[in-house]
This record gives structure tokens, C-alpha cells and sequence, in this order.
């Protein structure tokens, strides 16, 4: 099983070069600072169901202008919304947005705190972007489990589980260490290009050698 869990990795991390991976994942090379957390913190919240091509667009025009806690606090709301207009879900993306800052002024001095314990304490913080933030800004061993990571290891065979919650616990018993940084990178690609939720693309994929294809009904 492990010997076939590296192999799928191998193969998709060749098939997804660097250049396609998600903007998260491109920001997590950056030098590592306080404001390029806070930077990745931001554009993890306003990524929640949007298309990354427009977090990305999004992100950069909002940083531009407010790429500090303290800067977006003195955003008005109105001009804050108009900005994050095109991610979805505006109105309460730049409530969190704000209350996300000022959490961080009043708390934390201005800075990311680099703990799961203390960034879920934050309120609109959840599971996964803590795991992005520790994972991405600060380099700890966590992996950010989202819908395409915890449902392609389940299609795949690795395991049965009911949640993102229970997958990422069993990810990190059978994947090794190496990969815990470029796992959810890999996955979100694969997920959203090949092996969609309905009728994936089984033809085209570079793993189906190694896939149970559980639960899948139709491919393509």
C-alpha cells in the first residue's frame, strides 16, 4: 500500500509542475515573514469558494492597498467589499476579514500566531486554514485537507473515512513526512482537472493504475 501511495505522489507531482499549483502554494515560497503570513492567512479566507485564478487576481489588488492588519481595519467596509466583490460571499468575507485583524491587533500584536491552538482560537479560523497557515507560512507539519484531498485518497483505496477531519489524521499515519508540504498543492490540481467529483476523467489519468476507483459510477 505505502509503495503505491509514493508512486501516485511521484507521478503527480511531475504531472503538476510548480507553475499550475494553487496561489496559496506560490505564496508559501515566498521569504517567510509576518506579513507574508498574514498575507496567506487573508488569501485563505478569501479563497473559501472561489476559483483560485480569482483569489489570486483579488488578493493582489487587496494587498496593493491594505497588506497589514492595521490596514485593513482602516479599510471601509463598503470599499473592502467592493474589492473581494468577484470571490462570492463579499459581505461576510470582509466582516471575517476585518474581525480576523482586529483579533490579531488586540491578541496577538499585530502577528500571526504560529500555533494550531492559538490560530483556531480566532474566530472564522477553522481547520483547514489553520493547516495552510502553519503548513504554508511557517513550515510545520500539517496537512490542509479541503474537499478534493479528502475525497480523492478515499476513491483511491487509501482508506474509508467520513470527513476532512478523520482524513487528515489518517493521511498523517500513511504519508510519509516529505510529502505533507505539497500533498494538498498536488491534490487540489488533480482534483479539480482530472479527477472531478462527478465522472472523472479515469482515460486521461497518469495514476489509474494504482486507483480502486471506489464509489465512481461513470468516468470519462
Amino acid at each position: 500500500m505505502k509503495t503505491n501511495i509514493e508512486k501516485t505522489i511521484k507521478i503527480l507531482e511531475k504531472h503538476f509542475n510548480y507553475k499550475e499549483r494553487t496561489t496559496l502554494n506560490r505564496m508559501r515560497k515566498q521569504k517567510k515573514s509576518n506579513k507574508n503570513a498574514f498575507k496567506i492567512l487573508i488569501a485563505c479566507l478569501l479563497s473559501l469558494r472561489a476559483k483560485d485564478e480569482t483569489t489570486d487576481k483579488i488578493s493582489r489588488r487587496l494587498f496593493e492597498i491594505a497588506d497589514t492588519p492595521q490596514k485593513i481595519l482602516k479599510l471601509p467596509i463598503k470599499k473592502l467589499e467592493k474589492i473581494i466583490f468577484s470571490t462570492g460571499h463579499y459581505h461576510k468575507k470582509a466582516r471575517v476579514l476585518k474581525s480576523v485583524s482586529k483579533e490579531l491587533i488586540k491578541r496577538f500584536h499585530s502577528k500571526v500566531p504560529s500555533t494550531k491552538e492559538k490560530l483556531m482560537s480566532i474566530k472564522g479560523v477553522g481547520q483547514k486554514t489553520s493547516n495552510i497557515v502553519l503548513n504554508f507560512a511557517f513550515d510545520k507539519e500539517f496537512i490542509p485537507v479541503d474537499t478534493h484531498c479528502h475525497r480523492i485518497p478515499n476513491r483511491l483505496g487509501w482508506f474509508k473515512t467520513k470527513n476532512a477531519e478523520q482524513t487528515e489524521k489518517q493521511l498523517m499515519k500513511i504519508l510519509p513526512k516529505k510529502y505533507w508540504k505539497e500533498f494538498n498543492g498536488i491534490f487540489v490540481l488533480f482534483g479539480r482537472t482530472i479527477c472531478v467529483p462527478i465522472s472523472p476523467f479515469c482515460s486521461k489519468c497518469p495514476v489509474r493504475r494504482y486507483c480502486k476507483r471506489v464509489d465512481v459510477k461513470k468516468n470519462r
